[in-house]
C-alpha cells in the first residue's frame, strides 16, 4: 500500500498544479481563466503563514475534540444510581478481582446492594466467567479510587478509555493522512457518535476492547515507516559493496513491532475477539514487508518475506500477546480460590501425562479452564430482546438498550446505543466505496481502515448462531470512521482543484458535518439518560426495530 497518494492537506494547500496538469495560458487573461481552490483555501493559506495561527490550528484543533469526547462521556456519568445492563457482571467482578484477586460469585440481591451503595456482598467462591481480566481490573481502578458504592466510580475507568480512544483515533488519522483537518475531522467524528458516546459511559469491556485493538494497529503503522527504512539501509550498503540481493534482510530490532504485539495482547486479554486483530494485522505486517522489499529491489521478495521475516516478525509479536495475556491472570495464578484453580468445575481433572507431565498444575488448570470459556462462547445461542447479527449491524437495525425508566409523569429516562444515524450509515455507504478504490489505487489510509473492519466484523460472520449485541461494533469503530474520513477527504479534494469542483464540495462536506453536530445534539438525550417527555421520546424511534 502507497502511503500517501491523494490525501494532501485539503484545505490551504499551496497553489501549484499537478503533475501532468495542462499550465494555463499566460497570454489568456486572468479574469477568463477558472479560479484554482476557493475564497476559503486562499484565505486559510494566509491564516497558517501565520506561524503562531498555524501551531493554534495544529494544537486547538484537537484540543477541541478532546474536550468535546470529555464533555460527553464524564458529565452526568454517575446516572443512573444502579448497575445498567452487563454492568451487573463486569462492576461486581471487578469489585471481587480488587478485594480478592479473581472473580466470585455474588448473592442474587446483590444489584439492589450497589444501588444502594454498599458493595459488599460477595462471597469468596469463585465464579466462572466469559472474559478475561484485564477490562475489568481496569474498571476495578476506578471503584478503588472512589469506592465501589459509586457509580461514577464503576464508569470512569472505561470514560477515560474512550476519550483516550478519540485521542489515538486522531493521531492514528494524523498517521495516516498528514492532515490537521482530516485528523479532526476523524476524532471530532468519534467524539460526537452515539454509539461510542453509550459505550464510553457504561461499565462493559468493549470501549477497552477497542482502545487495545486501534493502539495495535496504529503500532502496526509506526512499525512499517521504522522497517521501511531499516531495509533502505541495507539495501544501500549491500548496492554500495557491490553485491546482489537475493532473499533480503531479517529484520529482527523492530520495537514497534513488539509493542504492537503486547498492544493486541492486552486487547485479547480484555475479550478473546482481540485475537482476531492480532491475525489480521499480523498477516497485513507481512503484505507490507513484501510490498516493501519489491520496491527496494529484492530478487526473491515473497520468499524472502516467507521464510527469512516472517518467522522473526511471529517471534517478536506473537509471544509477547501470549506473556500480555497469561500476564491479566496474574490475580488467579497468585490466589487459590478462582473458578477452575484447583480443578475445573471443582473437579481435580486427570493431570496431563507424556510430554506435556512437565507443565505446572496451576497452568493445566489454567488451560482447562480457558477450554471451557471457549466451549462457553461457540455454544452461546441464549435469545434476548436486543440481539443482533452482525451481518445487520453495518444498518444499526437493532440498537441495545442498556437502561430504561419510565418516571410515571409523562417523562423517561434511556440510555439506548443507537448511533448517529447521519454519521453511521455514511460510514457504512463509504466502506462500500472504499472496497472499490481501494482495488483500484491502493491507499494506505483506505487499506488501513478495511483490515480494522476486517479484524473487528468479519469474523462474527462466521458464527451466525451465537447471540450478539449492536455494541460489539464499537471494537472497529474508531477504523470505520477513519474511512469515513478517508471518503471526506476524497471528496474534497485538493485545494489545490479548480474552484468549479472545489466548492461544491466545501459546501457538501461542511453542511454534512453540521447536520452530525445537530444530530448529536437531538439524540444527545437518548445517549446520557436526561429526563424527556415521551412524545420527544418516541419520535427517535426512527425504525420500528429501535424500540
Amino acid at each position: 500500500m502507497s502511503d500517501r497518494p491523494g490525501f494532501d492537506e485539503v484545505v490551504g494547500a499551496p497553489e501549484r498544479p499537478r503533475a501532468g496538469a495542462e499550465a494555463p495560458d499566460p497570454a489568456e487573461p486572468a479574469s477568463t481563466r477558472t479560479a484554482l481552490g476557493s475564497r476559503l483555501d486562499r484565505a486559510w493559506a494566509r491564516w497558517m503563514s501565520d506561524p503562531r495561527l498555524a501551531r493554534a490550528w495544529r494544537w486547538g484543533g484537537p484540543a477541541l475534540v478532546l474536550l468535546v469526547a470529555a464533555l460527553t462521556r464524564l458529565v452526568g456519568l454517575a446516572h443512573p444510581q444502579q448497575l445498567v445492563f452487563d454492568e451487573t457482571y463486569y462492576v461486581k467482578d471487578a469489585w471481587t478481582l480488587a478485594h480478592l484477586g479473581y472473580e466470585a460469585a455474588w448473592p442474587d440481591d446483590a444489584d439492589a446492594g450497589f444501588a444502594a451503595g454498599d458493595p459488599s456482598g460477595f462471597t469468596t467462591e469463585g465464579s466462572f466467567i466469559a472474559h478475561p481480566p484485564l477490562g475489568k481490573w481496569i474498571i476495578a481502578l476506578g471503584m478503588l479510587a472512589t469506592g465501589g458504592g459509586d457509580p461514577f466510580g464503576w464508569r470512569i475507568g472505561v470514560a477515560i478509555c474512550g476519550i483516550l480512544l478519540v485521542a489515538l483515533t486522531m493521531l492514528t488519522a494524523h498517521r495516516v493522512f498528514r492532515s490537521t483537518l482530516l485528523t479532526v475531522v476523524a476524532g471530532g467524528l468519534l467524539a460526537i457518535e452515539g454509539s461510542a458516546i453509550v459505550m464510553s459511559r457504561v461499565a462493559l469491556l468493549d470501549t477497552v476492547l477497542a482502545l487495545f485493538a486501534l493502539l495495535g494497529a496504529y503500532l502496526v503503522l509506526r512499525d512499517r515507516a521504522w522497517a521501511r527504512e531499516r531495509l533502505d539501509r541495507w539495501m544501500l550498503a549491500r548496492a554500495g559493496a557491490g553485491r546482489h540481493v537475493d532473499w533480503g534482510p531479517a529484520l529482527w530490532w523492530r520495537p514497534w513491532l513488539l509493542a504492537a504485539g503486547a498492544a493486541f495482547g492486552a486487547a485479547a486479554s480484555v475479550k478473546w475477539s482481540g485475537l482476531y486483530f492480532l491475525a489480521v494485522f499480523a498477516v497485513a505486517t507481512l503484505v507490507m514487508d513484501a510490498v516493501d522489499r519489491r520496491r527496494a529491489g529484492v530478487a526473491f521478495w515473497a520468499s524472502g518475506t516467507i521464510f527469512k521475516q516472517a518467522p522473526v516478525s511471529f517471534l517478536l509479536s506473537v509471544p509477547i500477546a501470549a506473556a500480555v495475556h497469561l500476564a491479566s491472570w496474574t490475580g488467579w495464578f497468585a490466589t487459590r480460590g478462582g473458578y477452575g484453580r484447583d480443578g475445573v468445575a471443582g473437579e481435580a481433572g486427570r493431570p496431563w501425562e507424556g510430554l506435556l507431565a512437565w507443565v505446572p498444575g496451576p497452568l493445566q488448570s489454567w488451560w482447562r479452564y480457558q477450554s471451557s470459556i471457549y466451549g462457553y462462547h461457540i455454544r452461546e445461542s441464549s435469545p434476548h430482546g436486543y440481539e443482533s447479527p452482525a451481518i445487520l449491524w453495518p444498518f444499526q437495525a437493532r440498537p441495545t438498550s442498556m437502561y430504561y425508566s419510565d418516571l410515571g409523569d409523562g417523562t423517561a429516562q434511556t440510555i439506548t446505543g443507537i448511533a448517529n444515524p447521519l454519521i453511521w450509515w455514511a460510514a457504512t455507504a463509504a466502506m462500500v466505496f472504499l472496497v472499490v478504490r481501494f482495488a483500484l489505487r491502493r491507499e494506505l489510509p483506505v487499506g488501513f481502515a478495511l483490515l480494522g473492519l476486517l479484524a473487528g466484523w468479519a469474523p462474527w460472520l462466521l458464527y451466525p448462531h451465537r447471540t450478539m449485541f449492536q455494541f460489539y461494533s464499537i471494537a472497529y469503530e474508531p477504523f470505520l470512521l477513519i474511512g469515513l474520513t478517508a471518503a471526506i477527504g476524497v471528496l474534497l479534494g485538493s485545494a489545490r482543484d479548480r474552484s468549479a469542483r472545489r466548492v461544491p464540495a466545501l459546501w457538501t462536506v461542511g453542511v454534512f458535518l453540521g447536520l452530525c453536530l445537530l444530530m448529536t445534539l437531538y439524540f444527545l438525550p437518548m445517549w446520557t439518560g436526561w429526563t424527556i417527555p415521551l412524545e420527544l421520546l418516541r419520535s427517535h424511534y426512527w425504525l420500528r426495530s429501535w424500540i
